[in-house]
């Protein structure tokens, strides 16, 4: 087994599952991201393409791990392309993780910013845990993993709630609707949230604002995932080194979350 998580390793995809119309999920054996921490991430070397960093889903059997990618730009739908035998350059897992707490917790995730939850729902599961998901999405077809989810959290206290903002699917509205309603309701130790920012800021300031502590992990442009090229700054904050995931309050103080982003020059650009 290699152990220097700065070296490239290649795999080979050994299954690709379809989650939606424009979502793949690529299952490889590799015992390093394997054992990646909940919201840890890869640095990943599509051939003649590029290097994306990809957070790693969970996978069976031992030994297996898998990246979740939507087809978007030239980079990703290459990824998505990546047929079964072909292959992948993979380095990490780099960068920190959520912090594990036990008790009642809330975890909200949007499109495939789930694929952290994921990996963290499975690490609750030999903890005294009561686990509420919500699981956000435009449309049906765009839910993921709802009844992976339900497999994943079977042996424990758990609650699964969809949000299509269709109302195709589940609960008509937002993910943050369902997650302000369940607040003013219930008492959570912890929150965690992944997935679009403007949803983010918001699941962490209703936890703010309830006195509930919260983690999110942040996405941003990465070019070297070991704190080089400054290319991930949030504020003070580098996400492939200080994150990518950050305390709530901490990620409420940077003015860009949840507005800004960086473009490949390191400009802000208006997130939306």
């Amino acid at each position: 087994m290699p152990t220097n998580i700065d070296e490239i390793r290649i795999v080979r995809v050994e299954e690709v599952t379809e989650e939606s119309p424009t979502v793949r999920t690529l299952r490889f054996k590799d015992e390093l991201s394997e054992n990646a921490k909940p919201g840890q991430f890869d640095m990943v070397w599509i051939p003649r393409t590029d290097e994306l960093p990809m957070s790693v889903m969970i996978a069976e059997p031992d030994g297996y791990a898998a990246f979740t990618i939507r087809k978007h730009g030239k980079s990703s739908t290459a990824f998505y392309n990546t047929p079964v035998n072909g292959f992948l350059g993979v380095r990490g897992p780099y960068g920190n993780s959520f912090t594990i707490k036990n008790g009642k917790v809330l975890l909200v995730g949007g499109g495939t910013g789930l694929v952290p939850l994921m990996r963290l729902s499975k690490q609750m599961l030999n903890r005294d845990s009561d686990v509420t998901l919500i699981i956000g999405a435009k449309i049906r077809e765009e839910v993921l993993f709802e009844d992976y989810a339900e497999t994943l959290l079977k042996k424990i206290k758990h609650k699964i709630i969809v949000t299509t903002e269709d109302g195709s699917h589940g609960v008509k509205g937002l993910a943050t609707d369902v997650t302000e309603k369940l607040m003013k309701n219930d008492q959570f130790d912890m929150v965690y949230t992944c997935g679009p920012e403007r949803m983010m800021k918001k699941v962490v300031e209703l936890a703010a604002s309830n006195g509930i502590p919260s983690e999110a992990s942040l996405e941003r442009l990465m070019k070297c995932g070991i704190g080089i090229c400054c290319s991930c700054c949030v504020g003070k904050y580098l996400l492939c080194k200080d994150g990518p995931v950050l305390d709530g309050k901490e990620v409420l103080k940077q003015a860009e979350f949840g507005a800004y982003a960086r473009d490949k020059s390191g400009r802000l650009a208006d997130m939306w």
